[in-house]
């Protein structure tokens, strides 16, 4: 955990510091990438469907973050899915690591430097809805974010300008036409039977939530939990970038205290390996429609 207390203890990065990164991967690779995947939990194989690949591991990129977390795989990948470049993160970087907010969403500064457009976020997350069945995809059309309730956003202190405006909308966060070509992807690829459309509330971590606090966040109106994203979204927004986001659900968040089930890490990553393959080819086919 050594990066990560190092990194932690940087409250903010300089726009030099995002260029520093940006100008160091356009000079290692020919790849000029519009779309960015960052890939959650269990969900690095993604990446994996990119044709003429290039690697970058995260500790060997000026002012990057490592992650530390099983599932992610810690690399940075460019390449072409589709047809499309694309720049993937195989792993992202949470509260829950020791990170501070400005160093979990640094990389998406760097992606809209790259000249990157579309932001596509997935993650695991647990399901509140009780409509939902583990295996589900969520399509995130909103989200409630309870750190930035707490003060913990990554657009507080110096604003500049050259990134974004200093009170950005967060009403259109998740695009509607971009959600729009995921349900009719996910109808040509059989997918609509397990798609869904809610609300992602997050959560720091890196404790599953107790039934109380799961009750709480079903009352506010979240259809799903996780513990990532949200920080990354306000960026990209904040930037000008599109967003679309898509939830694996995971496990069913206990709220009855008569339950004998627990969350666990290792039923996260068992559940996505079983339905990784589905959302795989839910976002390549989508690409093709960018």
């Amino acid at each position: 955990m050594e990066a990560a207390s190092s990194s932690s203890t940087q409250c903010s990065y300089s726009y030099e510091d995002y260029k520093e990164t940006a100008d160091w991967l356009l000079e290692q690779t020919e790849k000029r990438p519009k779309v960015a995947i960052i890939c959650g939990s269990g969900l690095g194989g993604l990446a994996e469907l990119l044709d003429e690949k290039i690697m970058f591991p995260y500790e060997g990129i000026p002012h990057f973050p490592t992650s530390t977390v099983q599932g992610h795989a810690g690399r940075l990948v460019f390449g072409k899915l589709q047809g499309c470049e694309c720049v993937c993160m195989q792993g992202r970087f949470h509260f829950y690591e020791g990170y501070n907010i400005h160093t979990v969403t640094y990389p998406v500064r760097v992606f809209f430097l790259l000249g990157v457009e579309t932001l596509i976020v997935t993650n695991a997350a647990g399901g509140l809805n009780e409509c939902y069945s583990v295996g589900d995809i969520m399509l995130i059309k909103d989200h409630i974010n309870m750190p930035g309730f707490a003060g913990q956003s990554p657009l507080c202190g110096h604003n500049d300008t050259r990134f974004g405006v200093r009170f950005p909308c967060m009403s259109d966060a998740y695009d509607k036409e971009l959600r729009s070509l995921a349900k009719q992807t996910a109808e040509e690829q059989d997918c609509s039977s397990f798609l869904q459309e809610g609300v992602y509330c997050m959560l720091a971590g890196p404790t599953y939530e107790t039934i109380a606090e799961s009750r709480a966040l079903q009352k506010l109106g979240a259809d799903a939990v996780g513990m990532s994203t949200v920080p990354e979204v306000v960026v990209a927004r904040h930037c000008g970038l599109r967003v679309l986001g898509l939830s694996l659900i995971t496990n069913k968040v206990v709220t009855d205290y008569d339950s004998n089930e627990k969350a666990n890490h290792e039923e996260v990553l068992r559940t996505t390996e079983h339905r990784a393959k589905d959302l795989q080819r839910l976002v390549s086919h989508l690409i093709k429609k960018l």
